[in-house]
């Protein structure tokens, strides 16, 4: 009689154990993408630098234009923490907006990678859209919100074209400290919108 324990079945789905976390994985596929660009960079390739079975890429991110997502919205997210930026003082938001723009765009690696073609401009939209415009709506608050969060992201947008993916000379001539001076009051102003003083309530018969 065989008293043997059989052998466990072998499950599908995430593998066991303690597998390479995405950023390593990110971080594989990020080298890769910056030395031979987003089309000639192959699941295969990035699976390799990263140690790890193609299929655990699959797993992670569904096909390379979800890897790429993942490697830009890393890198906005480490440098664009929208928490940081929204959770100081009220009176330097527009500073640190700028800066935090600035300082994402200025790196030269960040660059190279926006200049991937339709993959890159699609995740810097989502990015604007759907973390920072959406964010800036929740931390704001109150019936113009939407047109306020507009206003910023429309203006840091601007910024973001004029100076770094469709260079104009004056704006791309400028300096980081020069860009805040010239912006910062416009951020101002679109944050301020809206917020008219309120006004006494009508006392009886509509005199005040």
């Amino acid at each position: 009689m065989n008293n043997a324990t059989p052998a466990p079945a072998r499950t599908r789905g995430r593998p066991r154990g303690n597998p390479p976390t995405r950023e390593s994985i990110v971080s594989a596929a990020r080298a890769l993408f910056l030395e031979h660009g987003y089309r000639h960079t192959t699941v295969r390739a990035v699976a390799a630098a990263a140690g790890v079975d193609p299929a655990l890429i699959a797993y992670h991110f569904g096909s390379k234009k979800g890897l790429f997502a993942d490697v830009m919205q890393f890198q906005c997210a480490n440098a664009l923490v929208v928490d940081d930026v929204l959770g100081g003082d009220p009176a330097t938001l527009p500073d640190r907006l700028i800066d935090a723009v600035t300082d994402l765009w200025e790196d030269a690696g960040f660059r190279r990678l926006t200049h991937q073609g339709d993959e890159a401009a699609e995740v810097i939209r989502e990015y604007l859209e759907r973390e920072l415009l959406a964010r800036l709506v929740e931390f704001l608050g109150g019936r113009d919100a939407t047109a306020r969060a507009t206003a910023v992201v429309t203006i840091l947008g601007g910024l973001i074209y004029t100076r770094y993916l469709n260079p104009l000379p004056t704006p791309a001539a400028l300096a980081p400290s020069e860009i805040r001076r010239i912006l910062v009051p416009a951020l101002r102003a679109a944050l301020a919108r809206g917020r008219a003083p309120r006004q006494p309530s009508p006392g009886p018969l509509g005199k005040r």
